[in-house]
């Protein structure tokens, strides 16, 4: 498993944010360095735009639901953040850049790290010419079992 690019992100200050936006490449603006301390100030996680937008909202963060998707996609190329496309409507973002794959509940839309080391994925087959293999996403869907009498 390798360390998360966000390891050691939990509680920096205003400083430390912005050091950590420029290093990916990104303008510290405001917004970015106001979202960024709500998303790496509590360790590891997972959110959607959705819950980072109520949690901005909720912190007094002057800010629209489409900076908010702008900002997540932002750091997701700048490699601050790993996105998670669990269907074709909702992307969930991970602060645990590392090698790691998740577990998807399907009752509450959550997304939650799986145990390290529970999957190992061999027999890969070679990329398309010119192309390489960048990372490999498992998602295991879960749901309640349904009471058998």
């Amino acid at each position: 498993m390798h360390q998360s690019a966000s390891a050691g992100h939990a509680h920096r200050g205003p400083d430390a944010i912005g050091d950590m936006l420029r290093r990916a490449g990104l303008r510290p603006t405001r917004q970015r360095a106001a979202l960024a301390a709500i998303l790496f100030g509590q360790g590891d996680r997972h959110v959607t735009a959705e819950t980072l937008y109520d949690e901005a909202r909720q912190a007094g963060v002057p800010v629209s639901l489409a900076t908010v998707y702008n900002t997540l996609h932002q750091f997701s190329d700048a490699g601050l953040l790993r996105a998670i496309a669990v269907d074709t409507t909702r992307t969930h973002f991970d602060t645990n850049t590392g090698d790691h794959h998740h577990f998807y509940l399907e009752a509450t839309n959550e997304v939650i790290d799986m145990p390290a080391a529970f999957i190992r994925v061999e027999n890969l087959p070679d990329p398309p010419e010119g192309c390489e293999i960048t990372k490999v996403d498992v998602i295991v869907r879960v749901r309640a079992v349904a009471n058998r009498k």
